[in-house]
């Protein structure tokens, strides 16, 4: 008998810590700074790379010399994807933001968002305004509010959409053969 009790109290304690083990996981995981809590796929980071580069590579500012600087909100997937590589090779300057003051600070040119919702993506810009601004998010599908590129997530691809009214506003021009890739499926 006392071996039996002993068996389901040993049984009672390993569940109990790998219970304990695995919410202790979590915590770490959620709040770890260096490991985001919605990483980006593997194999999306060159893809969004070159998507965002091509998008600046096609945009001019009224009064700018030089790479534009591109503002990438910490709360991105891609934060180190689009900073990764020989800096020179890129069309843009990368910076890193926590929030909407580094934003000032950093003077942007350009600014990223990742898990800004929307609305909030319009609050930053309107705060931005007027200095001429290209804005691009990875949490936009509707791209009806907010940024004026909006990347789109499929499993073997990122496409982008364009809120042609943000874009109105934004104080850049982007060539037309960038808006038109947002209509044509082929660049799909």
């Amino acid at each position: 008998m006392n071996v039996l009790n002993l068996d389901a109290w040993q049984t009672f304690v390993s569940a109990r810590w790998q219970y304990l083990f695995c919410q202790l996981m979590l915590a770490l995981l959620f709040l770890s700074p260096e490991t985001p809590v919605f990483a980006a796929p593997a194999g999306q980071d060159n893809a969004v790379r070159e998507m965002v580069s091509g998008i600046i590579s096609y945009t001019r500012w009224p009064a700018l010399n030089g790479k534009p600087t591109l503002c990438i909100f910490s709360s991105s997937a891609y934060v180190s994807a689009l900073q990764k590589g020989d800096t020179d090779a890129l069309p843009y300057l990368p910076v890193a933001v926590q929030n909407e003051q580094e934003a000032l600070t950093a003077r942007c040119d350009a600014l990223y968002f990742g898990l800004e919702p929307p609305e909030r993506q319009q609050e930053i810009i309107q705060r931005l305004a007027p200095r001429p601004m290209l804005t691009l998010a990875e949490q936009n599908p509707d791209c009806a509010t907010g940024s004026a590129f909006c990347l789109q997530f499929h499993p073997q691809r990122v496409t982008f959409s364009v809120n042609l009214d943000a874009l109105s506003r934004s104080g850049v021009r982007v060539n037309p053969d960038v808006l038109m890739l947002a209509r044509n499926k082929k660049h799909e």
